[in-house]
């Protein structure tokens, strides 16, 4: 690992240091919820860059990095793009059901009248 790939490391805690009220804070954003619910939608890695989102730049960034200091997303940089994959495995392991709670109550939330999801 050269120099310059060890500062483009991006910390993120380890599986035991994953804290409930970290993930649910970070789930309760609409915004951050929908970027869990794409990257539940596929196995895939996506780029920050391949999510449609009505915020600005510098706020997705921030979105990305409350979900990364949580514990619900990994990132890692593959060339000058930051890929972002779900934690599914860490997130079961800790709490075992909950990801899949919240993510299909946000399906059932998604299109009642009054709601942003």
């Amino acid at each position: 690992m050269t120099e310059r790939d060890t500062a483009r490391v991006l910390a993120h805690p380890g599986p035991d240091e994953i804290r409930l009220e970290g993930v649910l804070h970070a789930l309760s954003d609409p915004v951050r919820l929908s970027i869990v619910r794409d990257l539940a939608a596929t196995e895939a890695e996506l780029a920050c860059s391949d999510f449609d989102l009505p915020v600005t730049k510098s706020t997705t960034t921030h979105h990305f990095r409350v979900l990364r200091e949580s514990g619900v997303v990994r990132q890692t940089y593959r060339g000058t793009a930051k890929m972002n994959g779900l934690r599914r495995e860490d997130l079961q392991s800790r709490f075992p059901g909950l990801l899949d709670s919240i993510l299909t109550a946000a399906t059932a939330e998604e299109g009642r009248p009054g709601t942003t999801a």
